[in-house]
């Protein structure tokens, strides 16, 4: 039978924040209780309060955001037993607070082993605890005596720093806005370059950088006095020590990183570089496939790892808020021009897509012979299917020197360099991706609902009949480079595309489609790209434009048999401004025929359900 470690929570309820040993465990404990606490944080990360025990006292302490999954998939629950292998500690309000790091499950057992009991103000030693499950350690037996404080850990202070007033070291994970005096210790990771801004309230300059530590990451924002003072001390890749900085909610707009809190930078803001930087990781990664991309939603961010197959030259773009700024005051001062590169990114998904690099880190991207780049935190979007794009606090390491790096090295120059790849386009490539059977909308629900209508995008799957295509402009010449897709123009016999700087003898032709689709409660216009005329007709928009070129005729009736043939479609709602009109757009995300085997299961299956009976 599995002996709990008596006398653990004794020690832990009684423990300094520097006892090394003691955090680092191991200790055998029981969950009496897990429940989730998101008080004053709503929408925000979730955190679980635990209720252990070692079958004589029991103890409150939070779980590490980072094992939430152990909880979600039922991995732990009340009354599981498992070895406790990492700790730290933090005190919120004069309060201890205990975090779990690390643990290991032993077993799941119904019942509550021995007859814990809670801590009275000043805890007493445990005593005896008779039951043959649980155990006390002799040197519990044999002294009352709190533990013997030992060597500082890695996430401590020197003992030096914490005489001259330094505060606690706490775990980023445990920071909120309820404490005062507090330190972390942690690596900076990122930092941007400081921008300005000038409005009607004045003008001001700003920086951020992204601290990281074996708990968590956080963002740090100094503005105007606090960027002279800490911007030149802060650089990425070293250690410090931070305090008296102000903790608020994060404003997630401006903010890709994983934390409900962010840290303001203040005069009196402490930053010391700490020279004992072990244990600390460099950057934690967190990969999708580029195949992936597809199942995340618009405006999320990701961590990807590439190998950059084409880098298109460095352009400019006239910075959007200018324009609009330009148009409501009559301003024709010169506009702003923002430097921008595009890479084509392929991985062993046999995916390829779009990454576009801003500012100076377009400027100074200068690799060349397809390296193997680890992007961290760029942002999701569904320009032409999926693309990344790079935020000011995002991150890339070229050639980083990790396993995954090295995997995707071999395959690229083993066979990947010769096979072709699959750009995201705005349709799933024909399949049942993105169609939802159990969430299906008819056309006038979705007309009702008024999707899309709410100055964002919104999603949803339908079936429908299409009733009319249009034939004009149904395809449109673009440039043949794997990755571009860029409309082409004809100059002297030539097409040019002036995203790649090249001139073709022949364009690639690709669909544009407008379908009126129609269902049993009314009709609506979808719009697709080039894999939902993949789907519809059989043939590339090469083959189709030949035919329209040299048969009408045969043109129009391939047209007429693409009517009245019924498709599973995944679709995105979203206003759009045209000519001063305003309108709801259906964009065609993916499309699929109907599979009457799965249709006629589904049917089955349903008359079988709760909503049958």
């Amino acid at each position: 039978m599995v002996q709990l470690t008596a006398g653990c929570c004794y020690r832990l309820h009684n423990a300094s924040p520097d006892d090394d040993e003691l955090f680092n465990g191991p200790h055998t404990v029981q969950f009496l209780s897990i429940k989730k606490v998101n008080a004053g944080n709503p929408g925000g990360v979730d955190r679980f309060r635990i209720i252990m025990s070692d079958g004589i006292n029991f103890l409150q302490a939070m779980l590490a955001t980072q094992l939430n999954g152990m909880v979600n998939d039922q991995t732990i629950g009340k009354h599981t037993i498992a070895v406790i292998e990492k700790l730290t500690c933090n005190y919120v309000q004069e309060k201890r607070l205990i975090i779990i790091l690390a643990l290991r499950v032993l077993e799941t057992t119904a019942d509550k082993i021995g007859d814990p009991k809670p801590f009275t103000e000043v805890a007493d030693p445990p005593q005896n605890p008779g039951p043959a499950h649980a155990s006390i350690p002799a040197a519990a037996a044999s002294s009352s005596k709190p533990p013997i404080q030992r060597h500082q850990t890695n996430n401590a202070a020197p003992a030096a720093a914490a005489r001259a007033g330094r505060g606690s070291i706490f775990p980023i994970e445990g920071l909120s806005p309820y404490q005062n005096n507090w330190t972390i210790k942690a690596r900076v990771t990122q930092k941007s370059d400081i921008k300005t801004w000038s409005n009607a309230r004045g003008e001001g300059k700003l920086f951020n950088v992204t601290f990281m530590d074996e708990t968590g990451e956080i963002r740090g924002t100094g503005f105007n006095l606090a960027v002279d003072e800490l911007y030149p001390k802060l650089e990425e890749g070293k250690v410090y020590y931070i305090s008296k900085a102000r903790v608020n909610l994060a404003k997630k707009k401006f903010s890709n990183v994983a934390n409900d809190y962010e840290l303001s930078f203040e005069r009196n803001t402490e930053v010391e570089e700490c020279h004992e930087a072990t244990n600390l990781p460099m950057i934690k990664y967190h990969f999708v496939q580029l195949s992936g991309l597809e199942d995340l939603p618009k405006d999320s961010t990701c961590d990807v790892i590439a190998i950059v197959k084409d880098v298109a030259p460095l352009s400019e773009i006239i910075s959007k808020q200018q324009n609009k700024t330009a148009r409501h005051t009559l301003a024709f001062d010169l506009p702003s021009f923002i430097p921008k590169r595009e890479l084509t990114l392929v991985d062993q998904s046999g995916y390829s897509v779009r990454l576009t690099l801003w500012g100076k880190q377009a400027e100074q991207y200068t690799s060349e012979d397809s390296p193997v780049i680890a992007f961290k935190g760029v942002k999701v979007g569904d320009f032409g299917g999926r693309s990344l794009s790079m935020y000011s606090s995002s991150t890339m390491a070229i050639n980083p020197d990790i396993e995954e790096c090295f995997a995707l090295r071999g395959w690229y120059d083993s066979i990947g360099a010769g096979q072709s790849f699959q750009a995201h386009s705005n349709t799933g490539g024909g399949t049942m991706s993105g169609f939802k059977r159990s969430e299906m909308r008819s056309i006038n629900e979705v007309k009702e609902a008024q999707l899309g209508q709410q100055d964002k995008v919104d999603y949803f799957s339908t079936r429908g009949t299409i009733m009319h295509i249009k034939a004009d402009n149904i395809c449109y010449p673009a440039c043949p480079t794997a990755g571009c897709s860029k409309k082409v123009i004809e100059v002297n016999g030539s097409w040019r595309c002036e995203k790649c700087n090249k001139s073709f003898d022949a364009p690639e032709y690709r669909y544009i489609m407008a379908l009126a689709v129609a269902d049993w409660s009314g009709q609506a216009w979808l719009q697709g790209f080039n894999d939902v005329g993949l789907a519809v007709f059989g043939m590339p928009a090469n083959d189709l434009v030949e035919i329209r070129d040299n048969n009408e005729a045969k043109f129009n009736v391939i047209l007429h048999k693409a009517n009245c043939t019924t498709y599973n479609f995944a679709c995105r709602a979203k206003q759009d401004e045209y000519n001063g009109t305003t309108r709801t757009r259906y964009g065609i995300s993916s499309i699929s025929p109907l599979n009457y085997k799965e249709e006629a299961m589904a049917l089955r299956d349903s008359l079988h359900s709760a909503w049958a009976r």
